[in-house]
């Protein structure tokens, strides 16, 4: 019988000890399991690099934010499994998880159990992986303003409403409006930047946004730079992104292995929904095929 470790972020939004408990029972069916908890910010990089060298694979019941700090933890191959716990679970919704707990820890059960595993690619910006996106400049300012509207209430993240009410105040404090601010190295100036490991790029509740559509998980970063923003041009892009179409007027590239960008102040960058800070220069690269998931 195969060992598992299963990391479990107990603040998730979706996680709750009954939950846990159904977790378990599903995965227990074909693995021996051993369970352990985060206890803060990071932690989950320290139990995922320990259960990597004891286990056959590593299981992580939480959100985004979590699963981002698995995928920095892990140092060496065995498979990951993700189960979604959190608000938007962009990255295990992206690749394809079922979106209720038990129903995608069952589904990893099999997959462990028959060898099943998709070999993803990796983004990295400033040497913090990422697994499905990161961005530089009007969505990391929002992921900013979500987190400290988290930090003044119960500490997990607020729902759709109340994220759609933090973008609107922010474009409305810009009458919607970004101009030029960074250099793409090789493409130009532009006014925020999306980066792309797979697709889509994040969701608004049922709704899949999908505003770099050409990138694949298992190719290369693809990247996304509207030159400027005004009123118009977001409600286009917004259509775009529900729709699937690429915005021809936006900088653009696809399957690429390095971008460079350097801000004339600094800026926000985030990586999988996380705030890491201001930057002056964002250097991403792609690590083809890092990583083994369950599927």
């Amino acid at each position: 019988m195969k060992h598992a470790a299963l990391i479990v972020n107990p603040f998730s939004s979706s996680v709750t000890e009954s939950r846990v408990a159904e977790v378990e029972q599903a995965l227990t069916v074909q693995l021996e399991l051993e369970t352990v908890r985060t206890e803060r910010r990071g932690h989950a990089v320290e139990l995922a690099r320990e259960a990597a060298r004891q286990h056959d694979a590593v299981l992580v019941f939480s959100g985004d934010g979590v699963f981002n700090e698995v995928l920095n933890g892990i140092d060496r191959d065995v498979p990951l499994g993700f189960i979604p716990g959190g608000r938007t679970n962009v990255l295990s919704r992206a690749l394809g998880s079922p979106r209720e707990p038990v129903a995608a820890a069952r589904r990893i059960v099999e997959a462990l159990a028959t060898g099943r595993t998709r070999r993803i690619s990796l983004g990295r910006v400033n040497d913090r992986r990422f697994g499905f996106a990161a961005g530089v400049g009007a969505d990391a300012e929002l992921i900013r303003r979500v987190d400290e509207r988290r930090r003044t209430h119960d500490g997990r993240l607020p729902g759709d409403l109340v994220v759609m009410g933090l973008l609107a105040r922010q474009l409305a404090e810009r009458r919607g409006r970004y101009e030029p601010v960074l250099e793409v190295e090789g493409l130009g100036r532009a006014a925020l930047v999306l980066v792309a490991n797979g697709d889509p790029y994040t969701y608004a509740g049922p709704f899949a946004l999908h505003l770099v559509p050409d990138a694949s998980f298992e190719l290369g970063l693809d990247i996304a730079a509207p030159v400027a923003v005004t009123p118009r041009s977001f409600a286009a892009g917004a259509l775009s992104a529900l729709r699937g179409r690429a915005r021809p007027e936006f900088l653009s590239a696809h399957d690429v292995d390095r971008i460079d960008i350097i801000c004339d102040a600094p800026m926000p960058l985030q990586a999988d929904g996380e705030d890491l800070g201001d930057i002056v220069e964002a250097h991403f690269e792609c690590e083809r095929a890092a990583v083994s998931i369950l599927v």
